[in-house]
């Protein structure tokens, strides 16, 4: 059983105002960076519910965009992050949301990069915590916490199979896996946090499975997400 530690509960060290309007909109542009694996060239960032009314007020539009530059929580240049992408050629878009998601601190992220695109769903849900409620259309569910392995695929018998068995030779230890697919035997996404981090070498074995189409790390402890190297 995992244990929160106190930090989980209080938030994290952070550039202010809130836990729940900057540090957890971070994470959330923290997640959508490392899954699409670089610096994106657009980003559109829409916001809902509480996010949507007060997000200039409280800072999370500084704050998303520091994540999307991959600043950490307490990272000082988050007040200049606009700047800072504007600068490095970033195009920004802001704008509210439609409809309702289940939290009312939920932001939606389509970063572009090149051909690649990424959309990533996310929510702030206290302390500077998140929950990820979706990743290119795949309705998967992870918080980031951890070191997260996304995976995708075609789905066909024994793809999990092989792929926790790579974790297991190398002792890595599975604490939280969601999947989803598009249809039986079309596209899916499996997300998987484990309890240490994930080497290059654990990575690019996953990447290199039968009918793996690309695969991800989002591992906001140590720098290290992106793409299979």
């Amino acid at each position: 059983m995992r244990f929160k530690d106190v930090f989980s509960i209080i938030g994290p060290a952070m550039v202010g105002p809130s836990s729940s309007h900057t540090a957890g909109a971070v994470r959330i542009g923290r997640v959508a960076r490392h899954i699409l694996g670089d610096l994106p060239e657009k980003a559109d960032i829409l916001f809902y519910g509480s996010f949507a009314d007060t997000y200039r007020g409280h800072g999370t539009d500084l704050a998303i965009v520091g994540g999307l530059l991959d600043f950490d929580t307490d990272d000082p240049r988050i007040p200049s992050s606009l700047s800072i992408a504007e600068q490095l050629g970033v195009d920004i878009a802001f704008k509210e949301g439609k409809g309702q998601f289940p939290h009312p601190n939920t932001a939606k992220i389509v970063a572009r990069r090149g051909d690649r695109e990424t959309t990533v769903i996310g929510a702030s849900i206290g302390g500077g915590n998140i929950e990820v409620l979706g990743v290119n259309g795949f309705d998967v569910k992870f918080t980031a916490m951890y070191p997260t392995l996304i995976v995708l695929h075609d789905d066909r018998p024994g793809m999990i199979a092989d792929v926790t068995r790579v974790l297991s030779r190398e002792n890595v230890n599975i604490g939280h896996m969601s999947v989803d697919r598009k249809g039986r035997s079309g596209e899916a996404l499996t997300v998987i946090d484990t309890d240490s981090s994930l080497t290059d070498d654990v990575v690019r074995e996953v990447a290199q499975l039968a009918t793996v189409r690309d695969v991800r790390l989002v591992d906001l402890t140590t720098n290290k997400g992106g793409a299979s190297p």
